[in-house]
């Protein structure tokens, strides 16, 4: 079930009555919905994964347990690879099986050696790669003393199948989420309203921004041999916007759907592209994925608390294992590597957490510097997202070489330019919205401090308009972060 179906705007509204009106004063009850109600959602694109689901659940509970009454640090850490193993290995499987075979094949076939393995037609799961890092932090975080183990089975299940950001996160810790869960919530009309607001706004992010340059980012990447150097730079200018508006857009519905339940997750996305180099951008983008990373990966591996050559090293792991979470694709891979060879230079020079405020704050425009910042920042971006997008390597080293080909200098040549300049058009009025609204938690959270009723409901019913007239429709544009 998607946010932007009409499946969910008729589920929203029941789940939303049984959960306020049926069960407003028991916290079992109100939880049972909503592990009810996540399984329903969850189950309406596959209902045979529903068993993974609540196999990692009941791992994860019973390990949580288990570490509770165990005092032996060997036998801890026994259950503590349980939960990782099981976890792991689920999520290896479907996803990474295909991938690994087929390089097998590849690495021996270099020696001479034909090896014909059967491959399998797996299925990946809808939001595994989300909600395995999800249990993981709690049997982490139970193994590390940082969190009390529930007994509440219910509450853990809800916390493991929350369905508002089930399957495309934001990855939320179990320290935060999971006590929510267990205290006592109360319709609070202030957060519902910003959680309608905050909707809106990643719905018109989505259908509006996102699902357009999607149609012209699908044109020249599927077709790049078609187009010259200046429309292949116009697609991946449209992908740029596409995966923006996209993952964070469903992140922003996510976040306002469960404060309608009396839920607060954490921001996922803090204007991602007003970043002054790659560190803030990598601290601006995909905000709980760069946290868990750094939380239980980098950290571990010594972090910047060590030698020059060892925090180049485990720079490196983080955004290689980054790029391979994103897919079984030596593309992503490589996205990583670019990033990481983006971000060493700031590392070496310890420069790498010297923007930690947001740009140009409490003033209407940047600096001249800071224009420089962004605009060489957002470059680095969009032909690393070349990568991310492309079909395979060869795609990727043919599309970045017609780009830099005399054909640049050329006029984009395709059919549609004057839509493909109407979207350019909405971006341009998009990203000025987010400019001015980027000192809050969403470009227009704050908009009832700018602007009296009157002006506000102009604005939404813009917004509202917008959505159903240009908004894109089509049946076969997914969000993005469901193949992850």
């Amino acid at each position: 079930m998607s946010f932007n179906s009409i499946d969910f705007a008729i589920f929203l509204p029941i789940v939303f009555f049984l959960y306020w009106f049926v069960a407003p004063k028991n916290i079992t009850y109100q939880n049972s919905i909503i592990v009810s109600a996540s399984y329903i959602f969850y189950g309406w694109w596959d209902w045979r994964f529903l068993s993974l689901l609540l196999i990692s659940t009941i791992i994860d509970f019973t390990v949580g347990l288990r570490l509770q009454n165990e005092r032996k640090p060997v036998n801890r850490k026994f259950f503590l690879w349980i939960s990782i193993l099981v976890n792991l290995g689920l999520l290896g499987f479907f996803k990474y099986y295909n991938f690994f075979l087929e390089n097998f094949v590849t690495a021996f076939s270099l020696f001479g050696t034909n090896i014909k393995p059967n491959s399998l037609n797996i299925i990946l799961p809808v939001g595994i790669s989300f909600y395995t890092f999800q249990t993981l932090s709690y049997t982490i975080d139970v193994y590390k003393k940082k969190l009390e183990p529930t007994k509440d089975f219910i509450a853990f299940s809800a916390f493991v199948c929350f369905f508002p950001q089930l399957v495309a996160g934001p990855i939320e810790r179990a320290t935060h989420l999971l006590p929510q869960f267990n205290n006592k919530r109360l319709f609070d009309y202030s957060k519902a309203v910003d959680g309608m607001r905050q909707i809106l706004w990643g719905l018109f992010k989505k259908i509006v921004i996102a699902d357009n340059c999607a149609e012209f980012a699908n044109l020249f990447f599927s077709n790049s041999s078609d187009y010259n150097g200046s429309s292949l730079l116009l697609g991946a200018l449209f992908f740029s916007f596409q995966i923006y508006g996209d993952f964070s857009g469903y992140s922003d519905i996510a976040i306002g759907t469960s404060r309608l339940f009396g839920f607060d997750l954490k921001q996922n996305f803090n204007f991602p592209y007003f970043s002054r180099d790659i560190a803030e951008f990598w601290r601006r983008w995909h905000i709980s994925l760069s946290t868990w990373f750094r939380d239980y990966l980098y950290i571990p591996l010594g972090g910047s608390y060590c030698t020059t050559l060892m925090k180049v090293r485990n720079t490196f792991i983080i955004f290689v294992v980054s790029g391979f979470w994103h897919g079984a694709n030596w593309t992503f891979i490589i996205w990583g590597i670019l990033n990481t060879l983006y971000f060493l230079p700031l590392l070496l020079t310890n420069t790498n957490r010297k923007h930690l405020t947001i740009v140009a704050k409490g003033k209407y425009f940047p600096s001249v510097k800071e224009t420089i910042s962004m605009f060489l920042t957002f470059s680095l971006t969009v032909f690393a997202w070349i990568f991310f997008r492309a079909e395979n390597l060869g795609h990727a080293i043919n599309y970045i070489s017609e780009i830099f080909s005399s054909s640049l200098f050329t006029v984009p040549a395709f059919m549609g330019k004057k839509d493909a300049l109407k979207n350019l058009i909405v971006i341009s009025v998009f990203m000025v919205i987010e400019w001015f609204g980027r000192e809050g938690t969403f470009a227009i959270s704050n908009i009832d401090k700018i602007f009296n009723q009157f002006f506000r409901w102009l604005f939404y019913i813009g917004l509202i308009i917008s959505i159903f007239f240009w908004g894109n429709y089509s049946e076969d544009i997914e969000f993005i972060y469901f193949q992850f």
